[in-house]
C-alpha cells in the first residue's frame, strides 16, 4: 500500500524528471516550466503517465529489497553472528543487483516508454498501456529489451542508510536499539539525498537507454560507456545531471516514509528475538 500511495503522490515529479532527462534540445526550462508545458500540450492526466508500472514496481521493489537484504546479511554473518561494514555493504550490493534485475529494470523500461509519449489519446500512441508496451518491446526488441539500462540501474545502491544510522544515531544493525520514526526518516532522507547526487549521470544514462527503441534503424547509444561519452560531448557535461532536482524532490521523501515503517518493524523483531 505504501508503494501505491507514494507512486500516486510523486508520479508527476517522476514524469517531469523523465521528460527533462530526455530533453536534448532545451524545450523545458526547469521543473515548473516542464510541468506547465506538459499540462498545456497534453492535459493534466499526462503527469500520471506510467502510473501502473510505477506503483507496481515500487511495491514489489520495497518487498524484495528488504527481504533480499536480510537474506544476504544472514548469509554473510561470521560464526559469532557479527556483520562487518564491508559485509554489510556486500549484502546491500547484492540486494541492489537482485532488485535491479528482477523488478526495477523491466518496470522502469515500461514506465519510461509510456512517460516519453506525447499526448493522451491512445489512438495516436505507440504504446496503449503497460501490458501492450511490454508486449511491443518484446516483439520488436526481444525479451532483453525489457532490461535495457540494467547496468546503470545496478550501480544505484541503497546501503548508505546503515551508515547514516551509525553516523547520526550510533545505531548499528543487530544491536537491539530502536530508532524513533523521526530518526529513521532523517536517516532515510539523508541517505536518499546522497544517492541522486552520486548516481545522477547513471540515472540520466539509464533513462536514455530505456527510452530508445530499435525501430527505424540503429540505436543512438550502444550502451553505458557510449552514452557516457556521447551525452556530454553533444549536450555538455550538465546534461548528465538533468532531472536532478525532481529526483531530489521525489526519492528522499519516499525513502523517509519507507524506512520509518521498515525500521519500526525491524526493531521490533530484533528486540523480540533478543528477549
Amino acid at each position: 500500500m505504501g508503494g501505491v500511495v507514494e507512486a500516486c503522490c510523486l508520479q508527476p515529479i517522476d514524469v517531469i524528471k523523465t521528460r527533462l532527462q530526455l530533453d536534448k534540445v532545451g524545450k523545458y526550462h526547469g521543473i515548473v516550466h516542464c510541468g506547465r508545458t506538459v499540462i498545456a500540450e497534453e492535459g493534466v492526466r499526462a503527469l500520471w503517465k506510467g502510473l501502473t508500472p510505477f506503483a507496481t514496481h515500487l511495491t514489489l521493489k520495497y518487498a524484495l529489497r528488504m527481504g533480499s537484504n536480510s537474506v544476504y546479511q544472514s548469509l554473510l554473518r561470521d560464526k559469532d553472528g557479527k556483520l562487518t561494514d564491508l559485509r554489510r555493504a556486500g549484502a546491500g550490493f547484492m540486494a541492489g543487483i537482485t532488485e535491479a534485475l528482477l523488478i526495477v529494470t523491466p518496470f522502469e523500461v515500461v514506465k519510461i516508454r509510456l512517460q516519453q509519449q506525447k499526448g493522451c489519446e491512445k489512438t495516436g500512441l505507440k504504446y496503449k498501456n503497460p501490458i501492450h508496451c511490454a508486449a511491443t518491446i518484446i516483439r520488436e526488441e526481444g525479451p532483453f529489451g525489457l532490461w535495457s539500462g540494467a547496468t546503470p540501474t545496478m550501480l544505484c545502491l541503497f546501503w548508505a542508510k546503515n551508515h547514516m544510522d551509525s553516523l547520526l544515531w550510533d545505531k548499528h544493525e543487530g544491536d537491539g536499539k530502536m530508532l524513533t520514526p523521526l530518526q529513521s526518516m532523517a536517516s532515510g532522507f539523508s541517505a536518499a539525498c546522497l544517492g541522486p547526487v552520486a548516481t545522477g549521470p547513471f540515472d540520466v544514462i539509464k533513462t536514455r537507454l530505456m527510452a530508445q527503441g530499435k525501430e527505424g534503424g540503429s540505436l543512438r547509444y550502444s550502451g553505458l560507456l557510449d552514452a557516457l561519452v556521447k551525452i556530454p560531448r553533444e549536450e555538455g557535461i550538465r546534461a548528465l545531471y538533468k532531472g536532478l532536482l525532481p529526483r531530489l524532490m521525489r526519492i528522499p521523501p519516499g525513502q523517509a516514509i519507507v524506512w520509518a515503517v521498515s525500521d519500526q518493524i525491524t526493531g521490533y523483531v530484533e528486540r523480540h528475538g533478543m528477549a
